[in-house]
């Protein structure tokens, strides 16, 4: 399954919305996106299924750089907070 992205605009945000199965492959795609993006963007993650470590660490690093992780289910939240967790004893 491959990963689905719909964006869309309301206001001053770029709402990117995401479905399928997240992995390592998509993340110069989706970076693509942000970066194409002047307004603020929100990463709508409730359709995401499954993500795999390198795509929990780019999402961290997202949301360090002020982008919204919106619908994020918990298991992805874990996940990202036990990588910062991880990140922060390897510094």
């Amino acid at each position: 399954m491959v990963i689905r992205i719909e964006r869309g605009s309301r206001g001053r945000l770029t709402i990117l919305r995401l479905s399928g199965r997240l992995q390592s492959e998509h993340v110069e795609q989706l970076k693509a996106e942000i970066e194409g993006s002047t307004a603020r963007v929100v990463l709508d993650l409730e359709e995401v299924k499954l993500v795999d470590r390198d795509t929990v660490c780019f999402l961290a690093d997202c949301e360090a750089n002020g982008i919204e992780l919106s619908q994020c289910s918990p298991f992805i939240r874990e996940w990202i907070a036990r990588e910062r967790a991880s990140r922060g004893k390897r510094l």
